[in-house]
Parts: C-alpha cells; sequence; structure tokens
C-alpha cells in the first residue's frame, strides 16, 4: 500500500485530504429543487468512505447548453447556492468537492431531444460552422457561430459561476473542457475553423481557457481552485483532431495562465462511449423503460438510428483498456509541475498506488465504479485488490444521456452487489 495515496495535496486554495478523487459523472440530478438531495445521496456516502475530493459532473452555465434533462443548470446564483447543504454535508464528512463546468455547443439536447428541440429558446451555440459532413444531422436546427464577443462574454460568465460556487462552499471548479463540449468544440481543429483571435494555432484555440482563468481569478478569486482538463482526439482518418503533443503543449499553457491542475484525457472528437471505453451498451432496445425514452426523445427513425449507432461505434473502436490515458497523463506529469489528475479505466488499488509512486499523476480518480460500490474509496485506501464490481459495460451511459439517475444499470453487477450484501 503505497503511503503517497495518503498524503494530502494543496490545489489552490484547497487542501485534499488524499489523492484519491471521484471523477465526475452525470447523477442525472436534474435541475429541479431536489437537485440538492440526488447529489446529497451519492456524494456524502463516498466522502465517509474516505475518498479525498469528489467533482460534481458537468453543471451547465446556460440552460440551453444541457446534453441531458438530467443535467443540472448554474445558471443563477439562487441554483448554485441551493446546492449549500450538500457542499457543507460533503465538507462534514472530510472531503472536498470542485463544481465541473460546461456547455454542450452543438451537442445540446435541443439538436437531438425533440421534445427539447421544440421549446427551444434560441439556436446551438458553434465555435465555427458545422463540418460539412455533420450537416444532415443538423437540418431545420439552427446554430449560431459566437461572435468574438460573445466568447468573451462566455468567458466572463464562467468567472460569475465560480464566484456564485465560492459562495455556496466549493472548494473549487473544472472546466469541462474536453468530450466535445463546447470548450473542447474551440480547443479541437476538428471543429473550430474561427480566423479571429480564438481560431488557428493551438494557443489562439485555448485562448478562451486563458479569459476564462482570468475572470475566475478576478471574481473568485485568485486562490479560489480553478482546474481544466486537456484533451488528445481521436478522429475518422484524414480529419484535424488534437493530438498528444498538442495536449502537451495545452497543460504547459495552462501552467503558464495559472490553473491549478490539469485532467489530461483521451477522447473522441464525437460524444460517443469512446470517453468512457467498454462495452457497447445494448439496453437501449433491451431496457423498455430507456426504449421507452429514446422514443420519445428521438420519433424520428433516422435520429434514434443515428443516437444508437454512436453508441455501438465509439464501444466497438473503443473497448475497455485499463488506464487507457496513462501514457498521456504521465507524459504531461513529466512536462509541468503543477498537480495532474489521471482518468481513465483506474479500477484497482494496485493500479491507484503505481500510478502515485511513480509520479505520473498526484490524483487518481475513479468514475463509474462508485455507481456499484458507494464504499470504493474505503477499499482503495485499505489496498483491496479484489476486483470491482464495475464491468465496463456502459449500460449507465444512455440512461445519462436520457436523464435517468446516474446508476449501475448492469443486472449482473446488480445481482452480484445484491448477493455481497446478503453474505
Amino acid at each position: 500500500m503505497s503511503d503517497v495515496l495518503h498524503l494530502p495535496l494543496r490545489i489552490g486554495g484547497a487542501t485534499v485530504r488524499n489523492r484519491l478523487y471521484r471523477a465526475p459523472v452525470l447523477e442525472g440530478a436534474g435541475d429541479g429543487d431536489d437537485a440538492c438531495e440526488s447529489y446529497t445521496r451519492q456524494f456524502v456516502d463516498n466522502a465517509r468512505h474516505g475518498v479525498g475530493l469528489i467533482i460534481q459532473g458537468s453543471s451547465c452555465i446556460w440552460p440551453e447548453g444541457r446534453t441531458s434533462p438530467g443535467m443540472t443548470c448554474v445558471d443563477s446564483r439562487e441554483k448554485v447556492l441551493r446546492l449549500s447543504p450538500m457542499v457543507d454535508a460533503v465538507h462534514a464528512a472530510g472531503a472536498r468537492i470542485f463544481l465541473q463546468l460546461g456547455h454542450g455547443g452543438i451537442y445540446a439536447m435541443e439538436a437531438w431531444h425533440e421534445p427539447y428541440a421544440s421549446q427551444r429558446r434560441g439556436p446551438l451555440l458553434a465555435a465555427s460552422p458545422l463540418p460539412i459532413w455533420l450537416r444532415p444531422l443538423y437540418r431545420g436546427v439552427p446554430v449560431h457561430v459566437m461572435t468574438t464577443d460573445e466568447v468573451v462574454a462566455m468567458a466572463d460568465r464562467y468567472g460569475e459561476i465560480a464566484a456564485w460556487a465560492r459562495e455556496a462552499g466549493y472548494d473549487g471548479i473544472q472546466l469541462g473542457s474536453a468530450n466535445a463540449k463546447l470548450l473542447d468544440q474551440f480547443l479541437s481543429p476538428f471543429y473550430n475553423r474561427r480566423t479571429d483571435e480564438f481560431g488557428g494555432p493551438v494557443e489562439n484555440r485555448a485562448r478562451i481557457l486563458r479569459l476564462i482563468r482570468r475572470s475566475v481569478a478576478d471574481r473568485a478569486g485568485a486562490d479560489f481552485a480553478c482546474t481544466v482538463k486537456v484533451p488528445s482526439e481521436t478522429a475518422p482518418p484524414g480529419l484535424p483532431r488534437c493530438t498528444d503533443a498538442e495536449a502537451i503543449e495545452l497543460a504547459r499553457l495552462m501552467q503558464e495562465w495559472g490553473y491549478d491542475a490539469v485532467t489530461p484525457v483521451r477522447v473522441s472528437v464525437f460524444p460517443d462511449t469512446t470517453l468512457s471505453r467498454g462495452d457497447a451498451p445494448d439496453n437501449l432496445t433491451t431496457n423498455k423503460a430507456m426504449a421507452a425514452r429514446l422514443q420519445r426523445a428521438a420519433p424520428n427513425r433516422w435520429r434514434r438510428f443515428t443516437l444508437r449507432a454512436g453508441f455501438e461505434w465509439g464501444g466497438r473502436r473503443a473497448p475497455f483498456e485499463p488506464m487507457w490515458n496513462r501514457s498521456l497523463f504521465a507524459a504531461v506529469s513529466a512536462q509541468v509541475s503543477i498537480p495532474v489528475f489521471a482518468v481513465g479505466g483506474i479500477r484497482t488499488a494496485a493500479e491507484v498506488n503505481e500510478i502515485l509512486e511513480r509520479d505520473e499523476a498526484d490524483m487518481v480518480g475513479i468514475g463509474r465504479p462508485f455507481y456499484a460500490e458507494p464504499d470504493l474509496a474505503d477499499r482503495i485506501l485499505a489496498g483491496d485488490q479484489h476486483p470491482r464490481l464495475c464491468r465496463n459495460s456502459n449500460r449507465c451511459v444512455p440512461a445519462q444521456m436520457l436523464g435517468m439517475r446516474g446508476a449501475c444499470y448492469n443486472p449482473e453487477v446488480n445481482r452480484a452487489k445484491h448477493s455481497t450484501t446478503r453474505g
């Protein structure tokens, strides 16, 4: 068992009690008054069992940027402050908590979820005009390419929400700047073909992150922890993408611009299951409740086929691989002096300890397995080498997309958990 795992770590103005964090996943808490209660049920249990840091999964800076009906909005001070009781409870259990902020851009749910599209307040926000190969999927869907002034205003918006988050007691924020979200659409040459100060070479494409960091410091305080994801992308052959070399350069820029930590991740240019690695989930057809939700969300057969195909394609081209981001986060760690967060396919105490002992990262994150094992931190911190219950089936991912609560939807896992509990 590694001594490093149990060491505290300073991130901005926050001190985390150990090196294990719950990585952000979409909890399906929604945007109602019961969101606080839903997060409390998930996070306080994790904190009691010893996790050092919790990153609350993507919360949206504007309602029209949600990628799922289950996503929480933080578009007003009141909505952020209503989460304060949960934040206080996490602190009382000994953990720190960061709020991940983001916007879906062209993949906001108004692009694919027809009941929400019919209530659309405005067009989808985009970094650049849609690539030609995507345009057939957006027939009849209004898309607005953000002006230079609008990009600057969006950067200030992040600072404004960071200030509300600090008021609510959060210990910091993480930018949802990967997984094909709007900030990633600025970073990625696959999407970004701008000719203003936010387009061109990697430093220009990342300029939005520089402005956000400055705004967070101005509005929430320079000591309020501000962390960011840096993506390396896969794309169809011959199409532009962020490479590992660019991700490393992004990490260097983030350090130069004052970010307190970086999370390097390998993702697809599309929001498919490549980002979560594992099986192609079958429950969009086999689970009657999910199939019915998908039917309501996408009455059009072509749209349903496209959504299911994204899951199938992602699962087939990116099967589960232990520690799939390892070479990337290790390479970034060798180049920067700010904390590096590891995430992606990390499942065992041995993997966690090995990453820390080799100085390949400063924090190690686990996400979806917490659905199956809320007490997972206890097991990792104790050096338990038993296999995790999570089977990497990705059956939790369609549920998140359709607004269902964050939970394990694999019957085999739930039977095994029930059997273990009874035993």
